[in-house]
């Protein structure tokens, strides 16, 4: 009977349009006979030809030159064989899976579910002062990480096995359906990522201040506001009136 598995995917891209993705790479995790999960020695990663010059803000970034994706499959080619493995995938998982998720649609995965390490790890682990993959490469520490084959960092293979040992410890710790479900929500997060509030609790704002989030533009930052005003028994979107000033309810 074939393992249950969840492959971690990393891109790196030529730009932000839908085939402009230049490598993608993949780790897999699996469910071992015992009912642990444990990083596999599954991964790889394959240069994409974006069809376009890679631009220099994320060449910057990954350093990988048109030279040498001049060679490679498109991006419609190469990503079915990595996002729909034979023997399939309970999940694909990324760190800030949407990203990821902006170019391996549906057509081309099959219809996966996604797990985001992101938001999990917030879920999970909300006493870390910071939650990018690095980040939490270096303030967990996490057993059985070869520090070599995590580098160079962002390259697709490296990140993408980085993040299969925070999403290891995270299937050890949660249910796949728990990652999930968190994953299929905004990131909540453990305090103000920023603003004149930034590093508070949640619990410590005032009703003005937290009402002021709830309204924000970024969707994570006004979930974790509406999810604080509903502990406090607070109608989600409703006006709080300055003192002094006269309210209609």
């Amino acid at each position: 009977m074939a393992l249950a598995r969840v492959r971690v995917i990393d891109l790196e891209t030529a730009g932000t349009l839908a085939t402009d993705v230049c490598e993608i790479g993949w780790q897999d995790v699996v469910q071992t006979a015992g009912g642990d999960w444990a990083v596999d020695a599954e991964r790889g990663a394959l240069f994409v030809n974006p069809g376009r010059p890679i631009s220099p803000a994320t060449m910057a970034i990954h350093h990988i030159l048109d030279e040498q994706v001049a060679g490679a499959p498109f991006w419609k080619a190469a990503a079915p064989s990595v996002l729909r493995p034979p023997g399939g995938v309970l999940a694909l998982a990324a760190h800030r899976a949407a990203f990821e998720q902006r170019f391996c649609t549906p057509a081309l995965s099959g219809g996966a579910a996604w797990i985001c390490t992101w938001k999990c790890a917030m879920r999970l682990w909300p006493d870390l002062q910071s939650f990018s993959n690095q980040m939490l490469r270096y303030q967990r520490m996490p057993a059985g990480l070869d520090h070599a084959t995590g580098l160079p960092a962002h390259r697709a293979m490296p990140d993408a096995y980085v993040t299969a040992h925070h999403l290891r410890d995270m299937l050890n710790t949660a249910s796949v359906e728990q990652l999930l479900a968190w994953s299929r929500e905004p990131g909540l997060y453990p305090r103000v990522p920023r603003g004149p509030h930034r590093g508070a609790a949640w619990a410590a704002l005032d009703l003005e201040a937290l009402t002021a989030l709830a309204r924000e533009r970024d969707v994570d930052v006004r979930f974790s506001a509406e999810v604080e005003l509903r502990r406090r028994g607070e109608a989600v979107g409703r006006p709080v009136a300055r003192p002094g000033e006269p309210t209609l309810l």
